[in-house]
């Protein structure tokens, strides 16, 4: 293993920081060629499409190495399998004392079609500008405006509470998996990447979509 590749493997904010890998029995039937490093998830159904991978990443946007995975590995992916990748980040948090808020205007975002511009903005907020205490309404107000929505509609939609429901639901479903460390990749509904190195996940990738050529 290269020294990016052992920072790949090491690269993960914890919630407990011994983890155990277990090998299940699969849902659905897999691939009997299926590459890489991954466990596949009793009691989960696939969500696989013909042609297509769905890649959820579990974060915390307080959390650094999600940060870099988000902005460094998660670019490689998408640059090498393009359409054929859909990734998606479901909130998880694992930084004690910290308040929802990022997690909640990112469902908010989502819900109004700016998901992935909100997500790239928190992060850069939190971890570049370094802004990690409270994200106040006029503070708000300014990441909202800039990824192109309305500050008004916006902090509607969050005062609803939908946001927070959808966040907490995302939470039951990482601790239903037992995600313990961010980032966590679930790839295709059940299968459960034991590492997170691009390689290997690359990898896992590449082996679902050479099967679905097959068929």
């Amino acid at each position: 293993m290269n020294r990016q590749g052992a920072r790949w493997v090491l690269a993960a904010c914890a919630v407990v920081w011994s983890i155990v890998v277990l090998w299940g029995s699969p849902a659905v039937a897999l691939p009997l060629d299926l590459k890489g490093k991954f466990e596949v998830l009793n009691g989960e159904v696939s969500t696989h499409t013909l042609g297509k991978v769905k890649l959820i990443e579990f974060a915390d946007f307080y959390c650094p190495h999600c940060h870099r995975f988000d902005g460094e590995g998660l670019v490689l992916l998408q640059k090498e399998f393009g359409n054929k990748l859909e990734a998606t980040m479901v909130g998880f948090p694992v930084i004690q004392g910290k308040l929802p808020t990022p997690f909640d205007m990112y469902e908010q975002a989502k819900m109004m079609g700016k998901g992935n511009e909100m997500k790239k903005v928190l992060f850069r907020t939190i971890h570049t500008d370094k802004i990690t205490g409270v994200l106040d309404r006029s503070l708000r107000e300014v990441l909202i405006k800039e990824v192109g929505l309305d500050p008004k509609a916006f902090e509607d939609g969050m005062a609803s509470g939908k946001p927070a429901k959808v966040f907490e639901e995302g939470r039951k479903w990482g601790e239903r998996i037992n995600v313990q460390s961010t980032p966590t990749v679930l790839i295709d509904g059940n299968i459960k990447a034991v590492s997170i190195d691009p390689e290997n996940l690359k990898l896992i990738i590449q082996s679902i979509l050479d099967a679905d050529a097959k068929k």
